[in-house]
């Protein structure tokens, strides 16, 4: 068992069933008639729900909750799984709330991993080999396909389907009942089915303490790939001469210039 000085005693209650190679760090809390599998490893401080999953291969950080009925840790749905050793990364401080589900990576990826205080909410879905970063929010029912990528401060509205492969750039904001079939570019707003863009989350930024001058300039940014007569290539040309070689606006450049599936627009 895992022991981390500082934190009080582990309470596992008595109908909970725990793997003996299973690692409860210290203060660690298991509800009734919770489930921890095979190779689980749960950080410190960590709370799990009564009747929460943790099936197998899955390692939660410190601090985590694990909301009653949640299912973390189970075999990816791919039909070209083979049952391939895999595993499930949860981040320290991540919420995940009732009845939302993660899955285990396959043999294309190995893993799937969800950063640090992230909020996952009720019925939220987290297919194989996805990669969430850090301050994700995931509301109500968001449906994802295999290896999608949602990068570090990221909102989620309800109901959103994203398509698997897709991504999501940092720092942008999807609007409810989406449904993500192209990549949507960091910082921006987007929304409806299929999704268009409306504008830059500003807010979001000006939260995150992005200075004026950085927010201005992603704003030309924006500006010149999407409210321009311009196609994307001509705007990858004039984007590298005109605009300030800050890394906020390499971001955006990049990741336009990286799509596979095209960008949202």
């Amino acid at each position: 068992m895992l022991e981390v000085e500082g934190w009080p005693v582990r309470e596992v209650h008595a109908t909970a069933v725990v793997d003996a190679s299973a690692e409860l760090g210290s203060g660690v809390v298991v509800g009734p008639y919770a489930i921890i599998g095979p190779n689980v490893v749960v950080g410190a401080g960590t709370r799990i729900g009564a009747h929460a999953i943790l099936e197998r291969d899955t390692i939660l950080g410190a601090e985590c909750v694990i909301s009653p009925g949640a299912a973390l840790g189970g075999d990816p749905q791919d039909l070209k799984y083979r049952g391939e050793a895999t595993q499930l990364i949860v981040g320290d401080r991540t919420v995940v709330r009732e009845f939302a589900t993660l899955n285990r990576g396959t043999a294309a990826h190995g893993r799937t991993e969800v950063g640090a205080d992230c909020l996952i909410m009720a019925y939220a879905h987290v297919a194989h080999d996805c990669m969430l970063g850090h301050h994700v929010i995931l509301s109500n029912a968001v449906n994802m396909g295999g290896h999608v990528v949602i990068e570090e401060w990221v909102s989620v509205g309800g109901l959103t389907a994203i398509h698997q492969f897709a991504k999501i750039g940092a720092y942008a904001f999807v609007g409810g009942a989406s449904q993500v079939r192209k990549d949507v570019p960091p910082y921006v707003k987007a929304s409806e089915s299929p999704p268009k863009l409306y504008g830059l989350n500003t807010i979001g930024l000006e939260r995150r303490g992005f200075p004026e001058d950085v927010r201005r300039e992603i704003k030309r940014a924006y500006r010149l790939f999407f409210q321009s007569r311009l196609n994307i290539s001509q705007a990858l040309e004039r984007a590298r001469d005109e605009l300030a070689p800050i890394p906020e606006v390499e971001r955006f450049i990049r990741f336009i210039e990286s799509s596979e599936r095209g960008v949202t627009a």
